[in-house]
C-alpha cells in the first residue's frame, strides 16, 4: 500500500514539475516568437547516422504542459480510485508510457518519429481499455485498436509519399510548399489518418466503446491525449490545406457534431454521455479548422482538456461511490450527498456549454461568431447553431438528472468525498475557470472586434437558452422507458457501431466463407494440391508397373516406340 502511494505521488510530482517548466517556456516562446529545432545524433557510423529530431515552440510546449498537468492530477486521483486494485503500480507505469508516447508525438517534426508516438498511443490505449479483463472490455479494445490501425495505414502512406522530398522532416515543407498539389495530397493522407484518432464519422464508434477502461484512463484519453492527437497533427499540417479539403472537413465535422449532440440527448449512461460530448467538441475543433481558424481550434483543444478531464473525474467519483452504477435516470440529489463533486460537475458542464467567462466560452463563442463572417451556406450555418443548442441541451439534462431531484439509489449508499480525489478536482476546476481567459489573452494579445448584428447575437443566445430549457424539461420528465423509433435510431449512434463493427465482421466472414468454398475447397483444391497428388500417384503406379520385369512389357514398349518413330519420320 505504501509503494502504491509513493508511485502515484512521485509520478504526480514529476509530471507537475515538467508541466510548470513547459508552460513557462511555452509562454516565453509565444511572447518572444521563438522556436528551437534540436537534432540529437544517436548513432553515427561511417555513412549511417540515426538522428532524433525535436521541435520546441509555443504550440508544442503549451500543449505538452497541459497534457502533463492533467496527467499528474489523474495519476494522483488514481491512487484513491484504484486503491482496491492489486496491480495499481502496473497501471501507473502503463499510463506513464501512454504520456511518453504523447510526448513523442507532440515534440516531433519528423513523420517517422511521429509514427512511433502514434503507434505507441494506439498500442497502450488498447492495453488500458482491456485493463478489466472481461468480454465488454475485450470487444471495446479490439474495436479501438482496429479503428486506430486504419489511421496507421494512412500515416504510413504519408511517410512513403514524403520519400519524394528526400526528408521526413515535414516542418520544412509545410510553409514553403503550401501551394504544391503534392503536399496537398500529403495533407489529405494525414487528414484521413487524423479522423480515425479523433473519432470523426465514419470512425466514431470506438470512442464511447473505450469507456470500458478505468475512469482515470478515460479522463486522460478523452481529454488531452489520444483523441486530440489527430487535431494537433492537422494544426501542424494546416498550411497545406486548400478550399476543397476545407469543404470536406466542414462536412465531416458538422456531421460528427450533429450526430454526437443528438445521440447524447438519448443516452442514459453517464460515462457515455461525457464521451459523446467529447466527440461533439472534437467536431467543433474540426469546424474551426475548416474555417481557417487554427488558433481558435488550438485554444479550444487546451481548454476542452481542462474542463473535460474535470467532468470525467467527477463522474468517476459518482460511479466509484455507487459501486459501478452509471444510469442517470436513477440518479439525483448529488449536491446533497457530494456537494463539492456536484459543484465541480456543474461547473464543468457549464464550461462545456460555453457559459460566459468560463474556459469554454472564450474559444467557443469566437468560433461561432467567426462563422458568421465566412463564406458558408445556410445549410452549414443552420446545423452549426442547432448543434450548439443541442450541446447545451444535453449538458442541462445531465445536470438536472444527476444534481437535482430525487434519487432511487443514492439514499442507500454511503458516499464520502475523498481528499485525494478532491485535490485533483479542485486544481482542474481552477483551470476550467481561468484557463480560457488566460489562453485567449496570450494567443490574441491585440483586441479583435467582431461587428455582428444584434439579431445574430440574440439568435445565438436564444438558441443556447432554448436548448438549456429543453434539457431541463427532458431532465424533469425522467422517463424510465423511452423506447420508440427515434430513441432507437439516435441512441444507437446512427447505427455507427453496427456499421463499423458487426456489418464489417459479418461481411468479411461471409466473403471469407465464399472464398473458402470456391477457392480453398474448390478449384484450387482440384487444380492444385489434389491434382498434383493425382499426377504423382499415376506416375508412381506407372513406375511400379515398369518394375515388374516382365519381358512382354518391354516388347510392347519397344514396338510402340518403333511405330511412333516411323509415323514421325
Amino acid at each position: 500500500m505504501l509503494l502504491r502511494y509513493h508511485v502515484c505521488f512521485f509520478s504526480m510530482m514529476i509530471m507537475e514539475f515538467f508541466s510548470f517548466i513547459f508552460l513557462l517556456v511555452g509562454v516565453y516562446f509565444l511572447w518572444e516568437d521563438k522556436s528551437f529545432y534540436i537534432e540529437w545524433v544517436l548513432v553515427d557510423f561511417n555513412s549511417m547516422n540515426l538522428v532524433w529530431v525535436m521541435i520546441f515552440d509555443y504550440m508544442s510546449c503549451l500543449f505538452l504542459g497541459v497534457v502533463m498537468l492533467i496527467s499528474g492530477l489523474v495519476l494522483m486521483y488514481s491512487k484513491s480510485y484504484m486503491s482496491g486494485d492489486k496491480s495499481v503500480v502496473r497501471f501507473i507505469l502503463v499510463v506513464l508510457l501512454f504520456v511518453l508516447s504523447m510526448m513523442m508525438l507532440i515534440l516531433s517534426p519528423n513523420m517517422v518519429s511521429i509514427l512511433l508516438g502514434w503507434d505507441g498511443l494506439g498500442l497502450v490505449s488498447y492495453i488500458l481499455v482491456i485493463y478489466y479483463i472481461n468480454e465488454r472490455s475485450s470487444s471495446a479494445g479490439m474495436l479501438t485498436a482496429m479503428s486506430n490501425r486504419v489511421g496507421d495505414v494512412f500515416l504510413l502512406l504519408s511517410i512513403s509519399w514524403m520519400v519524394n522530398y528526400g526528408s521526413w522532416n515535414f516542418i520544412f515543407y509545410v510553409n514553403c510548399m503550401s501551394y504544391s498539389e503534392e503536399m496537398t495530397f500529403l495533407f489529405f493522407l494525414v487528414f484521413l489518418g487524423a479522423i480515425t484518432k479523433s473519432a470523426q464519422i465514419p470512425f466514431s464508434a470506438w470512442l464511447p466503446a473505450a469507456m470500458a477502461a478505468p475512469t482515470p484512463v478515460s479522463a486522460l484519453v478523452h481529454s488531452s491525449t489520444l483523441v486530440t492527437a489527430g487535431i494537433y497533427l492537422m494544426i501542424r499540417f494546416f498550411p497545406l490545406v486548400n478550399g476543397n479539403l476545407m469543404m470536406l472537413m466542414m462536412f465531416i465535422s458538422l456531421a460528427t457534431l450533429m450526430m454526437s449532440s443528438l445521440v447524447a440527448n438519448y443516452e442514459i449512461d453517464l460515462s457515455k454521455i461525457i464521451a459523446l460530448s467529447t466527440l461533439s467538441q472534437l467536431g467543433l475543433m474540426m469546424v474551426s479548422l475548416s474555417m481557417g481558424c487554427w488558433k481558435l481550434s488550438f485554444i479550444h483543444l487546451l481548454t476542452h482538456a481542462l474542463f473535460k478531464s474535470l467532468l470525467f473525474l467527477c463522474a468517476g467519483v459518482v460511479i466509484h461511490g455507487s459501486y459501478g452504477f452509471s444510469d442517470i435516470r436513477k440518479m439525483g440529489g448529488l449536491v446533497m450527498y457530494l456537494p463539492f463533486t456536484g459543484f465541480c460537475m456543474g461547473l464543468s458542464n457549464l464550461a462545456l456549454g460555453g457559459f460566459p467567462f468560463l474556459a469554454g466560452f472564450y474559444s467557443k463563442d469566437m468560433i461561432i461568431e467567426f462563422m458568421g463572417f465566412g463564406m458558408i451556406n445556410k445549410f452549414f450555418f443552420f446545423f452549426m447553431y442547432l448543434s450548439v443548442g443541442l450541446t447545451m441541451m444535453y449538458s442541462m439534462r445531465m445536470i438536472y438528472y444527476s444534481l437535482f431531484g430525487e434519487s432511487s439509489i443514492f439514499m442507500n449508499i454511503n458516499f464520502s468525498e475523498d481528499k485525494i480525489m478532491s485535490f485533483s478536482m479542485i486544481n482542474l476546476a481552477l483551470g476550467s475557470v481561468v484557463g480560457g481567459c488566460v489562453l485567449s489573452w496570450l494567443m490574441f494579445p491585440n483586441l479583435y472586434f467582431f461587428d455582428i448584428t444584434l439579431s445574430m447575437k440574440l439568435f445565438l443566445m436564444l438558441i443556447i437558452c432554448f436548448g438549456g430549457f429543453l434539457g431541463y424539461l427532458l431532465g424533469k420528465m425522467k422517463k424510465e422507458n423511452m423506447e420508440n423509433l427515434f430513441s432507437f435510431y439516435f441512441g444507437s449512434m446512427w447505427f455507427m457501431p453496427w456499421v463499423s463493427g458487426q456489418l464489417m465482421i459479418m461481411k468479411v466472414l461471409l466473403y471469407g466463407g465464399v472464398v473458402y468454398k470456391m477457392v480453398d475447397s474448390g478449384w484450387q483444391e482440384e487444380m492444385g494440391s489434389k491434382k498434383f497428388f493425382m499426377i504423382l500417384l499415376s506416375g508412381s503406379k506407372l513406375n511400379q508397373w515398369l518394375q515388374n520385369n516382365l519381358i512382354y512389357y518391354y516388347y510392347m514398349i519397344f514396338f510402340i516406340i518403333v511405330i511412333l518413330l516411323i509415323l514421325l519420320f
